[in-house]
């Protein structure tokens, strides 16, 4: 045995073990109810800052940018932010996309690698994922994949971008492209398989039945479906699909390239205390109630938490609303036709104080299809929900705790109350210290909660941060991959086009 020969090879193990273990064992002593804002930077106007990712590489934030310019010119780029002193931010330079399409709607990096989501410049053609080195910002690959490329993300161990294609329909609702996944093999040269929902067709009536909401004029199932956000298990084999506006998650298997289950969320009953709400834009106070009103979870954006062998999904169940010049679903309460069984004080409760302002949709409720709604379902929960992902079952959700901790905070928006509410957007999962977090953005709060999810089925509020005007994008740093060696939260708010950091106390 030729053991000169053995030996640096096993140096080389010995380091790159070394070097994973201090990785996985890096720990700073942090304060997670501490968190505080430490730097901003203003990168354009409305549209801009929609959603950020960093590189630790390079210590650069990279930032999506589609807005007007002072000018009225509308501009699509990724514009690049150097990280290194979070407190004070500063632009580099601008990656030009405009030759791959038009809105840039998602960004994810790894290993040096970003990835960018682009739409065509006609919605409902498909669209790109397009990739670039972190260190130069060149051009690595373009691939095409389904119609608007509304999220992606990296799978953990590198070896795939997965995007959720949302396939939205044209105006007229004569375009209407089938919502789809692509995904992106990146050590076989980026090759795309992108997977659809038509082999659930014959499943749409049982479906439909435990909730699916499939309901666009003339549509099949296929066409129905809008993929929004994407979340991947830890070992990369399993990932989790928001399917917003039919109010369900999907379940994919990376390997097989396969969707294997649609999952139905069901409703949330506003008839409860703990789900007292208010539904009123019109009567001058900010009053939760209960109503004999149902919701939509309808989730945005999901992360995924595994403990004693659970991949626990977190859902921020935003709601959204299909609103088309030749279809439009939603009506305020007042327009409609109540039953006078279900609501025998109908005249009274469609007043503009009461529940006459709420907007609900009228494609479900008619439950004996006389003409007259029976029931009343509004747009998304106003929460964020923890699910177990292997069963579908709803373990948790934070009722109304959002609104009341943003009314407290004096940043609930009463003119949000007849639509939906403080809107939880975008979230995301870190760690600091030895507590698992969730960050939860409110794009009509203007404001993100952090909550201790160490036990997942029994979050704890720690903090309410005040933030930019809309935020959309949601990102944790963790101290390892931090150019300060601390924990960072990067807030990006479409509504001003600003980006906020935020750090906390050292214990």
């Amino acid at each position: 045995m030729n053991y000169k020969k053995i030996l640096p090879v096993l140096t080389v193990i010995v380091a790159l073990s070394c070097k994973k273990d201090k990785q996985e064992d890096f720990y700073v002593p942090e304060d997670p109810a501490t968190f505080a804002e430490i730097g901003a930077i203003d990168i354009g106007n409305e549209g801009a800052a929609e959603i950020s990712a960093y590189d630790p590489k390079t210590g650069h934030l990279f930032v999506v940018y589609n807005a007007e310019d002072n000018n009225g010119v509308f501009l699509n780029r990724i514009d690049v932010i150097d990280l290194k002193d979070p407190a004070k931010p500063v632009k580099l330079t601008e990656i030009a996309v405009t030759s791959h399409g038009g809105y840039v709607n998602s960004l994810s990096v790894n290993n040096g690698l970003l990835a960018a989501a682009i739409e065509s410049s006609v919605k409902q053609d498909p669209g790109k994922v397009v990739i670039f080195k972190t260190s130069d910002n060149s051009l690595v690959k373009s691939v095409t994949v389904g119609a608007l490329p509304d999220m992606l993300t990296f799978s953990p161990d590198g070896r795939y971008i997965l995007s959720a294609n949302e396939g939205e329909p044209n105006a007229a609702y004569t375009n209407d492209p089938v919502g789809s996944i692509s995904i992106i093999d990146v050590q076989n040269n980026f090759e795309v398989k992108t997977i659809d929902f038509s082999g659930f067709e014959s499943q749409k009536a049982a479906l439909m039945q435990q909730g699916l909401r499939v309901f666009g004029p003339n549509a099949t199932l296929a066409q129905d479906i809008e993929p929004e956000y994407i979340t991947i298990s830890d070992d990369s084999k399993t990932a989790w699909v928001t399917l917003q506006e039919n109010n369900a998650i999907a379940t994919v298997d990376i390997a097989t390239k396969t969707i294997k289950a649609i999952k139905p969320l069901g409703f949330k009953d506003y008839n409860v205390d703990a789900n007292a709400v208010d539904v009123s834009d019109k009567d001058n106070v900010i009053d939760f109630k209960k109503w004999n009103v149902k919701s939509m979870y309808q989730p945005d954006g999901i992360a995924v938490m595994h403990k004693n062998g659970v991949p626990y999904l977190f859902t921020a169940n935003e709601g959204d609303v299909r609103e088309y010049a030749a279809f439009a679903e939603a009506k305020r309460v007042s327009a409609l036709k109540l039953d006078p069984v279900a609501f025998p004080d109908a005249a009274k409760l469609q007043g503009q104080t009461l529940l006459g302002r709420l907007n609900v949709t009228t494609t479900l409720g008619d439950t004996d299809l006389d003409g007259d709604y029976d029931q009343l379902y509004s747009f998304g929960a106003r929460s964020f929900s923890v699910w177990d992902g292997n069963s579908g079952t709803l373990v948790f959700d934070s009722k109304n705790e959002l609104e009341v901790r943003a009314k407290a905070a004096s940043l609930y928006d009463d003119a949000r109350s007849d639509d939906k509410g403080v809107e939880p957007e975008g979230l995301v999962l870190g760690e600091v210290g030895r507590k698992k977090l969730l960050f939860v953005g409110m794009e009509r709060a203007d404001a993100v909660a952090i909550y201790d999810v160490t036990n997942p089925v029994s979050p704890a509020f720690l903090q309410l941060l005040k933030t930019g005007d809309a935020p959309e994008g949601v990102l944790f740093i963790k101290a390892a991959d931090s150019p300060v060696k601390q924990s960072l939260l990067i807030v990006s708010s479409e509504g001003d086009g600003v980006v906020k950091i935020y750090k906390p106390n050292k214990l």
